[in-house]
């Protein structure tokens, strides 16, 4: 064939490899993430007796395959697929759900097939799990955490919205490396940071740090990123834990006494948390039997019961190195009793505590 005629003969070829990979390439573009739903109960999977009950309902009514059904754009988003793991409210959730839980997130996220894990959840505990998830599951891919502060038959239900924005934060490869993250009101916060600040409204979860991106209309925008350890980076491994410790909080308040700490160490209690005012402070009547419990090897850890951004300073308010007591940074009592109880699993040294809730 000479020049001329190759030359004819090119544009012809190009057409027909181009038809010839137009099928793979267009296999390529369809292919979904593989996102998996375990199904927890609480107000996303609630029901009132009208559709003016949007605080007034039983929650952990729906299950999962109906909750999927009922959104069902999640299927252009990515091949869902729904697990019914617990079906309960989520004040009823204690440490052998959060392992069980995070062990079939752990389980979930070595399989080939799973590209991203959402979790639903009830609102009143769903910062803890979020924060313990973000400790104990070792892996890049994203976690999802999310709820509904209305249940789905309620006037402007938001439970709808949030699984869809769910199911997009986990499907997207920007969510990868982030540890936990909790979906709702279309914000992406991180599962260490957030709390739940209000009991009404449907913009309830925010962290004091601001969160770190959006979902509108099914695509993710970021503008920060968690600087925390977490997941691939955590000595913690859910894997390896069978049974936590038992941590317990006390509440600080104006005629505080020592009653309740005494109560919880008398329990079995191995560490407690002090929900202390301001910067973690203790009434001095409580600080006598903080001092007896931490010298029967109790370990005692002052938070804030600030709203909002409580943060404790070391030494601040207290001697802390004197006591040999530890402070919980800007992590919430709650929160600080989750970490306190996977310390636990690895250490009783109190330096060693405190470096955990320093760098998690």
């Amino acid at each position: 064939m000479n020049h001329r005629s190759f030359m004819r003969w090119l544009p012809a070829l190009g057409t027909a490899l181009a038809l010839g990979f137009a099928p793979l390439a267009q296999a390529q573009a369809v292919k979904k993430a593989q996102v998996v739903i375990l199904a927890t109960g609480g107000t996303i999977a609630g029901a009132g007796a009208s559709a003016a009950n949007s605080a007034t309902y039983q929650a952990a009514k729906v299950p999962v395959d109906k909750l999927l059904a009922s959104v069902p754009e999640l299927s252009n988003l990515a091949d869902v697929r729904g697990e019914q793991v617990f079906q309960i409210a989520s004040e009823s959730l204690n440490n052998e759900h959060l392992v069980t839980l995070a062990k079939r997130v752990s389980a979930l996220s070595k399989q080939a097939d799973v590209d991203g894990i959402v979790i639903t959840h009830g609102t009143d505990t769903l910062e803890e799990t979020a924060y313990f998830l973000t400790l104990t599951v070792h892996t890049s891919k994203p976690i999802v955490v999310v709820g509904s502060m209305r249940p789905g038959t309620a006037l402007s239900a938001d439970g709808a919205l949030n699984l869809y924005n769910a199911v997009a934060t986990a499907a997207s490869p920007t969510s990868a490396g982030k540890g936990a993250l909790v979906v709702m009101n279309d914000e992406i916060n991180s599962g260490r940071d957030v709390a739940k600040s209000i009991n009404i409204r449907t913009e309830a979860f925010k962290s004091p740090w601001g969160a770190l991106g959006m979902v509108v209309e099914g695509k993710t925008y970021w503008f920060r990123a968690p600087v925390k350890r977490h997941t691939m980076q955590s000595e913690f491994d859910i894997d390896s834990i069978s049974v936590l410790p038992k941590v317990e909080i006390a509440y600080g308040y104006g005629s505080a006494n020592d009653i309740a700490y005494k109560a919880f160490a008398a329990a079995g209690a191995k560490a407690l948390i002090h929900a202390g005012t301001g910067n973690g402070s203790v009434a001095a009547p409580v600080v006598p039997a903080l001092r007896e419990l931490r010298a029967k090897g109790i370990q005692i850890i002052r938070s804030a019961r600030v709203v909002g951004g409580g943060f404790v300073l070391r030494n601040a308010e207290q001697p802390d190195d004197q006591y040999d007591w530890v402070v919980a940074h800007d992590l919430n009592p709650q929160k600080a009793r989750i970490l306190a109880s996977l310390a636990l699993t690895r250490t009783t040294d109190s330096k060693d505590i405190q470096r955990m809730f320093m760098e998690y």
